[in-house]
């Protein structure tokens, strides 16, 4: 585990708005990762993005400071300011070894999310995981960590009470968006058809909300959702030719421009003059600030959501120190098991070790003394070597695993 380390850039120390100027567009995320895996010696490495976080773990044996972390985010090409990138550096979390698995074990139970709870975290991370492991940019030790951090999460979330009626960034947008008192019939545009999107549109398909156009880069997940929502299809280019009217626009993309100008926005008005609700849960915000500026728009962000994201963590408060206390249990188990890997990847030689020792005692050693042997008794001598094989194989493996066990208690 001394090789784990997380890059954290996260809503504790940045502005929210800030933080997604270190947002990677998707496009090029697997890209960029490779280069900056090859360029920096990186084992394996994978990339988090959230409403509130931008991370990046990896394991490597080079140092991870300060310095590092410059070079590697200047490597990315993000496109940030000498003047940006020291701030971001100051604001920046560098976890390492046991540190850095009590990071994301913490990060997947919601215990350092905006909304401590919330379940979609995990999900997220697993996500974010998945997508490193099918571009070749993941091995074994990260796969092994992921396996703690999800069995960790899971009995977090099922043994204690932190997730009892459930708080998301979703929901409480969603309570917001309530307040507004929009009629059922309204018109919502849906623009990104992820995880975010789909959730949200749950709530308010829920609350008898039926009037939905969706509106996503690729058009078959557009049409996915449409088809669950009942409503209509399109691409995001076809935003620009929208000429149906709204009430409300719900969006949250991965794009790292706005996707809302005033030229596109104009356009969805169609001439009409009234005040219209745009909730905008995307890291960076889809909505050009001159939006804001030129038009009377009812605004929810993840941003105006803090508030009611510290009362959550104060009524979660007692059930820290039990999820904490998982926490701590699951790490000394990994740190067991670690080292019991350590042992079996060490040992792989054995077996072949033994059949060389046996080839050679046959068939040079002892190899007259072998031949002058009749075949019943060449038999009983093979099975025995082969009982004795078999056995010398698995000694070695248990007294280590004994002594490793032993030497902790």
């Amino acid at each position: 585990m001394k090789y784990l380390k997380v890059i954290a850039f996260t809503h504790k120390q940045i502005e929210l708005k800030e933080l997604g100027r270190l947002v990677i567009c998707q496009e090029d995320l697997t890209d960029k990762l490779r280069e900056v895996k090859s360029r920096f010696g990186i084992n394996e490495i994978f990339y988090l993005a959230t409403c509130n976080r931008v991370e990046f773990i990896m394991s490597t044996q080079h140092q991870v400071d300060k310095e590092f972390a410059k070079q590697f985010i200047d490597a990315l090409q993000i496109g940030l300011c000498s003047h940006s990138m020291s701030a971001f550096l100051n604001a920046a979390s560098i976890y390492e070894d046991q540190d850095a698995m009590n990071h994301l074990l913490r990060t997947s139970c919601s215990l350092e999310s905006l909304i401590v709870g919330e379940k979609e975290i995990l999900a997220q991370l697993r996500k974010a995981y998945e997508s490193g492991r099918e571009a070749g940019l993941t091995g074994d030790c990260l796969r092994l960590i992921m396996n703690c951090v999800v069995k960790t999460a899971k009995e977090v979330y099922t043994h204690t009470n932190i997730s009892k009626k459930p708080i998301s960034v979703v929901s409480l947008a969603y309570r917001k968006l309530k307040d507004l008192k929009l009629c059922s019939n309204a018109r919502i545009l849906i623009i990104g058809a992820g995880e975010t999107n789909r959730n949200i549109s749950k709530y308010l398909q829920k609350h008898k909300f039926s009037n939905f156009s969706v509106f996503n880069r690729t058009l078959s997940k557009a049409q996915q959702l449409a088809a669950d929502l009942n409503g209509e299809a399109f691409t995001l280019d076809d935003l620009k030719t929208y000429n149906k009217g709204f009430d409300a626009i719900i969006t949250c993309t991965s794009a790292v421009e706005p996707i809302i100008t005033t030229e596109i926005y104009a356009s969805l008005l169609n001439g009409d003059t009234g005040r219209k609700t745009i909730v905008d849960l995307a890291i960076p915000n889809d909505t050009a600030p001159e939006v804001l500026e030129q038009f009377e728009v009812n605004f929810i962000e993840v941003h105006s959501l803090n508030e009611v994201a510290k009362k959550n963590l104060q009524e979660r408060y007692q059930e820290l120190t039990h999820a904490e206390a998982i926490i701590s249990q699951n790490i000394d188990e990994f740190l067991v098991m670690l080292k019991q890997r350590s042992i079996e990847l060490a040992m792989r030689q054995v077996p072949e070790k033994i059949k060389e020792i046996r080839h050679k005692a046959v068939n040079t050693v002892f190899a007259n003394e072998v031949q002058s042997m009749d075949k019943e008794s060449r038999e009983i001598l093979e099975k025995v070597m082969n009982y004795m094989e078999k056995k010398y194989i698995s000694v070695p493996m248990i007294m280590a695993k004994d002594i490793l066990i032993n030497n902790k208690h």
